[in-house]
């Protein structure tokens, strides 16, 4: 595996590998990997002849400078597993490669970005949407691979895809689990001992949610995953929404849609975690 830390380097490797009719598939990815991102990788090696996972930690969707500070960087480790994985490039760049002057660029794909992450974390979906863009241009693949874990932003970004007219295709690729069932995310790392036992809660009361909802109201439900939460030590609840899967919009009963899901962010001590589950897709 090659690791490239420039725009014009990467291009220089693909535009010779292209001109051989070669798919690349490019893994969108902040670093610090573990499983999840590396059945994202996998995938992509299965399913295409080149594939590029791009490590950077975007400095504009981060709208508090103490996360960007805090959010873990294992560059070493992220390589070799990467290695270990078949990627054949590992483009690093530094902020000053992608950012070479600010970004004022403003992508707004409402509704789909003011509901959920996008009325909690102003700003986040326009410096995903900044990055994404940059890394397509740069590597101009056929497929881009991301986790169903940050539903929505998939959702942005299949939209994102779609008004911007890019010539290529988004694969999504389900949620990768801990043996317990805590969904896999670099930010676990930062989790204490105890803190990393009060985090299960959140997979277990969305997967006894899933067997509620059977009987129960979409209001009931949404009660039940809450009050869950709510008693739980050491958690605290910043959202959940059982919404479209398509539209992200909340419904008000089962049959409003074919594909629900139920979306969830709790803070555990200071690390703020992400998870979601299907009820109907």
């Amino acid at each position: 595996m090659k690791i490239v830390h420039t725009i014009n380097d990467l291009q220089s490797e693909l535009s010779q590998l292209k001109a051989q009719g070669k798919m690349v598939g490019l893994v969108p990815t902040m670093g610090a990997l573990h499983a999840g991102h590396a059945s994202l990788v996998k995938r992509s090696v299965a399913e295409n002849d080149v594939t590029v996972v791009s490590i950077f930690v975007n400095p504009t969707q981060f709208n508090d400078k103490n996360d960007l500070e805090k959010y873990p960087r294992t560059l070493k480790e992220d390589c070799l597993l990467l290695d270990e994985c078949g990627a054949n490039f590992a483009f690093v760049p530094s902020v000053a490669e992608m950012y070479p002057e600010p970004d004022t660029r403003q992508f707004s794909y409402a509704p789909l970005d003011t509901v959920m992450e996008g009325a909690f974390r102003p700003g986040h979906f326009n410096g995903v949407c900044q990055i994404v863009t940059k890394l397509f241009d740069a590597v101009l693949p056929h497929r881009a691979y991301f986790g169903e874990k940050d539903f929505q932003q998939l959702a942005i970004i299949r939209e994102m895809v779609r008004q911007e007219n890019y010539a290529l295709e988004i694969i999504g690729c389900p949620i990768v689990r801990e043996a317990d069932g805590l969904a896999m995310s670099s930010r676990n790392t930062r989790l204490s001992y105890e803190e990393r036992k009060n985090a299960l809660k959140i997979s277990q009361t969305l997967f006894e949610s899933r067997t509620f909802a059977a009987e129960h109201t979409v209001a009931e439900t949404k009660q039940f995953v809450e009050d869950a939460i709510a008693a739980a030590p050491g958690l605290e609840l910043e959202y959940f929404q059982l919404v479209d899967g398509n539209t992200l919009q909340p419904i008000s009963a089962w049959d409003e849609t074919t594909y629900a899901v139920g979306c969830i962010t709790v803070f555990c001590g200071e690390v703020r975690l992400i998870d979601n589950i299907k009820y109907k897709e």
